[in-house]
């Protein structure tokens, strides 16, 4: 009988432990980053600096403030299309964010970890400028998507690509810009680290 007991008790605390552990990756996963490779970056204009802080002590939010994207091959389609913008139109040496999200979950590498950017220009030698796809004015992005962003930061954080004590901030909190959108700006400023004054 102790022995069914003490079995019965082990059998309970690995299935206890199991929940834990799969709970911790549901809620800190691993993002599904798509490398530039993938979604077919053009190669930048010349080598992007390194950014002047690393960690990074802040983490910037945009939306795109186009048609947003649910499948992976449309998210690529719009990545590509930022990126031509950023370096024709705007004679960037590549597109400007660190990375951006789609509303199919997948995370799409822009300048990537350690890379200064060009999405906010105070801050664009210490921080990682984040920007989900699609127009965040009315609606806040689907689950899939903050949740994504939610993983990437937590996964910057635990590489040592982002501070710890980071500061979150919405494009709008940096520059004259409506940018984040209304919507997204009222949501990430329920977020942890999110800071009023930058």
């Amino acid at each position: 009988m102790v022995r069914v007991t003490f079995l019965l008790v082990a059998i309970c605390i690995a299935i206890c432990r199991a929940t834990e552990v799969a709970d911790s990756a549901e809620t800190f996963g691993t993002p599904n980053i798509i490398s530039r490779q993938q979604w077919g970056a053009r190669p930048p204009k010349t080598t992007i600096p390194a950014l002047k802080i690393n960690p990074v002590p802040y983490v910037v939010i945009h939306h795109s403030d186009t048609v947003g994207c649910n499948t992976q091959a449309i998210c690529q389609a719009r990545v590509r299309s930022f990126q031509n913008n950023h370096m024709n139109a705007k004679k960037w040496d590549d597109i400007g964010y660190n990375f951006l999200v789609g509303e199919d979950g997948n995370v799409y590498e822009g300048r990537g970890w350690g890379k200064h950017g060009s999405h906010s220009v105070q801050y664009n030698a210490k921080s990682i400028g984040i920007c989900l796809i699609g127009k965040f004015t009315n609606a806040v992005p689907n689950s899939a998507s903050v949740r994504a962003t939610q993983n990437l930061i937590a996964y910057g954080v635990a590489n040592n690509k982002i501070k710890s004590d980071y500061k979150l901030l919405g494009h709008r909190q940096t520059a004259q810009t409506s940018c984040p959108g209304n919507a997204l700006y009222n949501l990430i400023k329920t977020w942890a680290h999110w800071s009023e004054k930058p």
